[in-house]
C-alpha cells in the first residue's frame, strides 16, 4: 500500500519529484517497465520516469532489503540496453528510520562489476521542500521535522487551499496512508478530512484490492470446505466397510471425535 501510494505520487507529480531529486522541475513522463525486458520485474515497487535526456528510476522501501543493490544494477543494465543515449539516475528512498547498514549501502559489487546508486533516507531530508510541492506533501511527516503532528497540520491546511477537488482528495488519501507509518491513526483522522479521502482514486484502489483479496480468500475457504467434505465421505465409506476407527483417523486426517460423529450420523 505504501509503495503503491508513493508510486502514484511520483507518476502523477513527476516535476515535483524531479525538483527534489534532480534539482530542477524537468518534464518527465511515465516509462512502462514492460518495455525493458521480457523477464518479469516488480512493477508494483518501482517507478520509471523519462525525458529526452534523463531516466529517473525510483524505488520506495519501508524497510531494508538486501536484494536492493542487485536490483538497482539489474535495472540499470536493462535501461542502458534499451536507452543507451540517456543519463540514468537511480534513487532508493527509505521511508522509515533504521539503523540497519543496508539503508546506507549505495553500491553493488560482484567480481569485475561495480555499480553505484543514490540512497535517500527520508527522515534526514529537510521538511521545507516537501511542503513547497503538492506531490511531495504526503511525505512531509516522515521527513526531518521537529514536530510531525504540526507538519501534518500544515499539510492539511495546504491541501484545503487546493481548488481542484480531485487533486485535493487524492493528496488527502496519500497523506493519510503515508503518515500512518509515523503517526497515530486517530491523530491523522482528526487533522485530515477523511470524508473526501473516500472519493479518491487511491482509496478506491485499496477497496478494489481488498475485494480481490476477499475473492481469493473465498476460493481458498471453498477449497478447504470441499476437501473436508471429501474426507468425510471417504471416512463414511470406510466405516461402511467395517474399518477400525484408528485406521480411518490415520488415513483421512480426521480427528477421532469427527469419526465418531460420522459413525453416529450414518
Amino acid at each position: 500500500m505504501y509503495d503503491n501510494t508513493c508510486k502514484y505520487l511520483a507518476e502523477t507529480y513527476p516535476a515535483d519529484f524531479a525538483t527534489w531529486l534532480l534539482g530542477k522541475p524537468i518534464a518527465l513522463t511515465k516509462l512502462e517497465p514492460r518495455e525493458l525486458s521480457s523477464e518479469p520485474i516488480r512493477a508494483d515497487s518501482l517507478t520509471f520516469l523519462a525525458s529526452q535526456d534523463v531516466i529517473l528510476h525510483l524505488e520506495f522501501q519501508t524497510r531494508p532489503d538486501q536484494a536492493i543493490p542487485f536490483r538497482m544494477a539489474d535495472y540499470y543494465l536493462r535501461l542502458y540496453r534499451k536507452y543507451p543515449q540517456q543519463r540514468i539516475q537511480q534513487f532508493v528512498v527509505y521511508l522509515l528510520p533504521s539503523q540497519d547498514p543496508l539503508v546506507g549501502q549505495t553500491t553493488f559489487e560482484l567480481a569485475n562489476l561495480w555499480h553505484e546508486f543514490t540512497v535517500i533516507r527520508l527522515w534526514e531530508q529537510p521538511v521545507d521542500i516537501f511542503l513547497q510541492n503538492p506531490g511531495l506533501m504526503p511525505l512531509a511527516a516522515l521527513s526531518q521535522t521537529p514536530d510531525p503532528i504540526q507538519t501534518l497540520r500544515d499539510i492539511a491546511q495546504r491541501i484545503d487551499c487546493i481548488a481542484e477537488r480531485r487533486q485535493q482528495r487524492n493528496l488527502t488519501a496519500a497523506t493519510e496512508i503515508i503518515s500512518g507509518l509515523a503517526l497515530d491513526k486517530q491523530v491523522i483522522q482528526r487533522l485530515l478530512r477523511s470524508d473526501i479521502m473516500k472519493e479518491s482514486v487511491i482509496y478506491q484502489a485499496i477497496l478494489e484490492e481488498g475485494k480481490q483479496e476477499g475473492k481469493l480468500e473465498g476460493k481458498v475457504e471453498g477449497l478447504q470446505e470441499g476437501l473436508m467434505e471429501a474426507k468425510k465421505q471417504i471416512a463414511l465409506n470406510m466405516l461402511g466397510s467395517g474399518l477400525a476407527k484408528s485406521l480411518i483417523v490415520e488415513l483421512t486426517g480426521l480427528s477421532p471425535a469427527e469419526v465418531d460423529t460420522l459413525a453416529l450420523s450414518n
